[in-house]
């Protein structure tokens, strides 16, 4: 049996990473992320099937404390103000002992930078100087960091277990901590862990990992779940098995397993009869699951209808 990483993980954080692994490849648990407090997804997928996800994704960007709110464009500023207060929703969310809870921190660059500084294109932040002692970079990092881990606190003193995921799509350029390659990022997360984890004493997350790429993978010690975020070109019918074997090829064969973003949803009838042992997968929010210009409404039903994929009824 998998034990998380943190030796003094939570028994709600011990007891979630047990169901993730007796469950995987017998079992598919429905997710979707959401960014707003009226979660619009979730209420979507309530209208088009009658049931909601069991595992929910929550944004932390408007949470970032370094936002240059002055040189930002309209688009920048609705998607901060659309996601403040998103952590109340979250804490109410999982506060459901039936409910799963996924946090994903698009994370405005701890210095410098202008509109949505997490892409690397807006900051000149160079994440290769926050592995360097005395670097001011290093310093706003785990300011940061602090201010973040009180968020995070919240939930622990509630109880409630998180599947945090930090830095990323760590295999490619267009974040940040990404952007100096994958090795970097390791490095960075690697950093994270240990400061959450013996400093901040945050022993309610299971930590996911979110790049496929060799170079990138921290080690067993550090990570209780691989990941990886597919967006394929266009639609088809798919159990994501190439990108699984291609997952655990170049991290570990001993962790579960989750398709932690994707645009187009697995084809349920497909895992059923391959049982990929994907944990989890996580929709990505507004036009990838409302409307049908990613997913169809068909398509969603189906999955919400099987058997295979655990889902809610709305209470």
């Amino acid at each position: 049996m998998q034990k998380p990483v943190n030796e003094h993980a939570t028994k709600e954080a011990c007891a979630l990473l047990q169901y993730l692994e007796e469950g995987a490849g017998k079992r598919l648990i429905t997710g979707q992320h959401t960014q707003t407090k009226p979660m619009e997804e979730v209420e979507y997928i309530r209208e088009k099937t009658g049931r909601i996800p069991k595992l929910c994704g929550f944004e932390l960007l408007a949470y970032s404390p370094n936002i240059n709110y002055g040189d930002a464009s309209k688009e920048c500023l609705t998607e901060v103000e659309e996601n403040k207060g998103t952590l109340d929703t979250a804490l109410e969310w999982g506060k459901d002992p039936e409910k799963i809870l996924t946090f994903t921190f698009h994370w405005y660059s701890p210095v410098g930078g202008r509109d949505k500084s997490f892409y690397a294109e807006h900051t000149d932040f160079d994440a290769r100087e926050v592995l360097k002692e005395g670097a001011k970079e290093r310093a706003a990092f785990f300011r940061d960091m602090d201010v973040i881990a009180k968020e995070l606190e919240r939930f622990q003193d509630a109880g409630i277990p998180i599947l945090w995921r930090p830095f990323h799509e760590a295999d490619g350029e267009w974040f940040w901590w990404g952007a100096k390659g994958a090795a970097v990022a390791k490095e960075l997360y690697k950093l994270m862990f240990h400061y959450y984890v013996e400093e901040k004493k945050l022993n309610n997350l299971l930590w996911v990992w979110n790049c496929p790429l060799r170079e990138g993978y921290p080690g067993d010690e550090y990570v209780d779940v691989i990941s990886m975020d597919v967006y394929l070109p266009e639609y088809k019918k798919t159990d994501y098995r190439e990108e699984y074997d291609l997952l655990r090829k170049n991290t570990t064969e001993t962790k579960v397993a989750a398709l932690a973003e994707i645009g187009y949803l697995p084809d349920i009838k497909m895992l059923e009869d391959s049982n990929v042992p994907w944990a989890y997968f996580m929709t990505w929010s507004k036009e990838f699951i409302i409307g049908e210009q990613y997913n169809k409404a068909e398509a969603l039903r189906e999955m919400y209808a099987s058997e295979y994929a655990l889902s809610l009824q709305p209470k």
